[in-house]
């Protein structure tokens, strides 16, 4: 099914074959969308879930604020840069605020490409295509490692013009991808691709908030068949080398741009690092 996907802001409709949702194995999407309050889950996503949530308890407060994260890195690079094109890779279940409803809110004309290889975020792919008139929003379905298969999908090359600057979003995606498949690597083959001044947006799992907890959610996790990866910080800044990184560089999610009124969070309750940088020309 890769590289299929519906398209808003045209006339242009794909549509989907019959998907197995393997109800019966806990998915990534899904126990997410559990621990932030989603209601698209299933008993396997739930068990997962509260044994994660049982090494350690902070895992909804931390996933609750890498959401947030995402939200004031699309709004910083909407208002403040201007950007106006978005690739989210590893999208997950629909949750509002989405990235296009960020951007459009701000710039009505923005255009966002959304990726993930979810089956459940497959059959929920039409609350990404609410775009505005002005703008436009498409869904592909494709594997993060492939990278051909995404910056040569047809229906990204419509919504996107690579000649010209793009918001390459990879939020709690990365950590999913082990060392063996050089995930550093992939993400200099995204960003390769895409025009001077284009931005990188990414966060990373890390355990040097708490160790022991978080090495506990890694062992839940791979044991029920979802690989992942936790990182330290050298680990994370070496995702950004060969751009440069906005003020304030490499921190916790919670710590980044923060908004005045955001109720505080204790740092050992958090285990991702967030960034963004810039590509020079």
């Amino acid at each position: 099914m890769s590289g299929m996907g519906w398209m808003s802001g045209n006339r242009q409709e794909r549509r989907w074959p019959g998907v197995d949702l393997r109800m019966d194995v806990p998915h990534s999407a899904r126990v997410y969308d559990y621990l932030i309050g989603g209601k698209t889950n299933f008993e396997a996503d739930r068990t997962a879930a509260h044994a994660s949530v049982k090494a350690w308890p902070a895992l909804p407060t931390s996933m609750r604020t890498t959401r947030t994260f995402m939200q004031r890195v699309v709004r910083h690079l909407a208002e403040e840069h201007k950007v106006r094109q978005f690739l989210d890779i590893g999208t997950g279940i629909p949750t509002s605020p989405n990235v296009h409803e960020i951007a459009q809110g701000i710039a009505p004309e923005a255009r966002v490409a959304y990726v993930d290889n979810d089956p459940i975020v497959l059959t929920h792919a039409r609350a990404l295509m609410s775009s505005t008139e002005e703008g436009r929003t498409t869904y592909i379905d494709a594997d993060f490692r492939d990278v051909d298969s995404i910056i040569g999908a047809p229906q990204l090359r419509e919504v996107l013009d690579l000649t010209q600057p793009v918001a390459l979003s990879l939020i709690a995606i990365v950590h999913f991808v082990l060392d063996q498949d050089d995930p550093q690597g992939i993400v200099r083959r995204f960003m390769d691709e895409l025009a001077p001044g284009s931005f990188l947006a990414l966060t990373v799992f890390t355990g040097d908030t708490d160790p022991v907890g978080v090495g506990g959610v890694g062992r839940e996790y791979n044991a029920r068949g979802i690989p992942l990866q936790i990182r330290d910080k050298d680990e994370t800044l070496a995702f950004f080398d060969g751009y440069d990184l906005l003020d304030p560089g490499v921190t916790l999610v919670h710590q980044w741009r923060p908004d005045a009124d955001a109720a505080p969070v204790r740092d050992q309750d958090i285990a991702m690092y967030g960034g963004v940088a810039v590509k020079r020309g």
